[in-house]
Parts: structure tokens; sequence; C-alpha cells
């Protein structure tokens, strides 16, 4: 009976946790892309893969990823379950949103006015198949304008207004 009840759960102790990570996230332009691959012969593993990058600037920066992979169907390859940003020590900032799972899975993620520091994307998932697979994904960060930016423009925009209203009350 214990010999038999050890084959019945040895499937479950033999799941590993694989991947390549952490990979340090090249922004050009403050931009980047990010993935990985798995080789076959990997069915039930899962990973959890952490794609880090520093935002240095003073001003605050949004955050908008997305990350798929696409497979035959929904029993091959792999099967993306989370995508989360995350900030210093480990803090957990935000989850991402699944959009279509299956033979496409498909993920984005959002967050606003990150200030200076570290962090990281962590895209995670479990191999559903022998095959090999892989999943891609791009990130973008945006500088947040400054109240003073909003405040120039509002008083341009007053100016322009109030030059359109003077040269009307001429010509009428």
């Amino acid at each position: 009976v214990l010999a038999g009840a050890g084959l019945g759960a040895s499937p479950a102790m033999a799941q590993d946790v694989i991947g390549d990570s952490p990979q340090a996230l090249n922004l050009v332009d403050l931009t980047a892309y990010f993935g990985d691959t798995f080789a076959a012969d990997n069915e039930g593993n899962t990973f959890a893969d952490r794609f880090t990058f520093t935002i240095d600037s003073t001003i605050g920066h949004n955050l908008d990823a997305v990350v798929a992979s696409i497979s035959r169907s929904g029993d091959v390859g792999l099967d993306i379950t989370g995508l989360a940003l995350y900030g210093a020590d480990d803090a957990l900032i935000t989850d991402g949103e699944e959009l279509e799972s299956g033979a496409l899975d498909l993920w984005t993620i959002a967050s606003d006015n990150l200030a200076a520091g570290d962090y990281y994307l962590q895209v995670s998932g479990e191999l559903v198949s022998d095959a090999g697979a892989s999943f891609g994904g791009a990130v973008a960060l945006a500088p947040v304008p400054e109240p003073e930016t909003y405040g120039l423009m509002l008083g341009g925009l007053g100016v322009l207004g109030f030059l359109a209203h003077r040269r009307r009350t001429r010509q009428g």
C-alpha cells in the first residue's frame, strides 16, 4: 500500500520551477521586448520569470505591457497563469489582466506614476505538454507630465483664447 501511495504522489513531486530568471530589460527609449523559451519534455513544470528594470528619473512614469504565447491548441505548449508588477522589497504593485486563454494566451498590465526605483515584471505559467514552448512581450514606459506642464499649457490656451476674442471684437 505504501509503495502504491508513493508512486501516486511522484508526478506531483516531479514538478520543477524552470525559466531564465531574472533577466534585465534593455530599455531603449523607455521600451523593451522580453520573453523566454522552454525546451521539450517539460510537461507539468512551472515558471515564474522576472524581468527587471530601473526608473532613474525623478518624474513619475506610466507603464503598459503585454505578454503572449501562441500554440496550435490550448493543450500544447504553455499556459500563462499570471502577469504582475513588483517594486522594492518584492512589493506587489498591480496584477495583470488575462484577455485570452487557450491556443492564444494574452495578458496586459498597466500602472500609473511609478517613482524612481527598481521594479520587475513577473510572468508565471505552466508547461502543458512535452512540446517546446515560448512566450514574448513588450513593455513601454511614458513620463508623466509634471503639474507645472499642465499649468503652462492651460495658461497658453488662455492667452490664445484672449487673443482670438480680441481679434473678433476688433473685426466686429
